[in-house]
């Protein structure tokens, strides 16, 4: 769908071309996830920013799912504990991933395969599970999608 532009609770970046949305509650740690994720990919030279970070303006176009930022945040992200700090970051960009950042006390094991984020109105997204406790997300993600392993050297 065109047209309908969303504001939630999430974090998104941009690794090696892929748009990647954190999800889940408020402390559950996305932002710290996120951070690690572009901390990681940028030892290893590999292309990283932030989208935005606490409120993420999602719309669709063309048939993908876009994220970009409202404009008096654009470029801070929140290190829950430790401040805000000014990131590296780009207006919008295509997402290809949700990431649920779950407690592995409050979850099940193993979570149903193929699931899916469900923004009404507007799309879409493939969606997995990361545990909050997790200290190499980017590990984590690759295992996930076996796919991008094939194609990018940080998965």
């Amino acid at each position: 769908m065109t047209g309908a532009i969303r504001n939630i609770h999430a974090t998104a970046i941009v690794v090696d071309g892929r748009g990647l949305l954190f999800i889940g509650p408020s402390g559950i740690g996305k932002s710290m996830a996120a951070l690690s994720c572009l901390a990681i990919a940028r030892r290893h030279n590999v292309a990283a920013a932030l989208v935005a970070d606490d409120q993420v303006l999602v719309d669709g176009r063309d048939g993908r799912i876009f994220a970009s930022c409202p404009a008096a945040i654009a470029g801070l992200m929140e290190i829950r504990g430790s401040g805000i700090v000014h990131m590296e970051h780009v207006e919008t960009a295509p997402l290809d991933l949700a990431i649920k950042v779950v407690s592995l006390a409050d979850t099940e094991r193993l979570p149903p395969e193929d699931e899916r984020f469900q923004l009404a109105g507007i799309g879409v997204l493939p969606m997995i599970r990361l545990a909050n406790t997790a200290t190499d997300p980017l590990a984590v993600i690759g295992a996930m999608m076996p796919s991008w392993r094939a194609q990018a050297s940080i998965w």
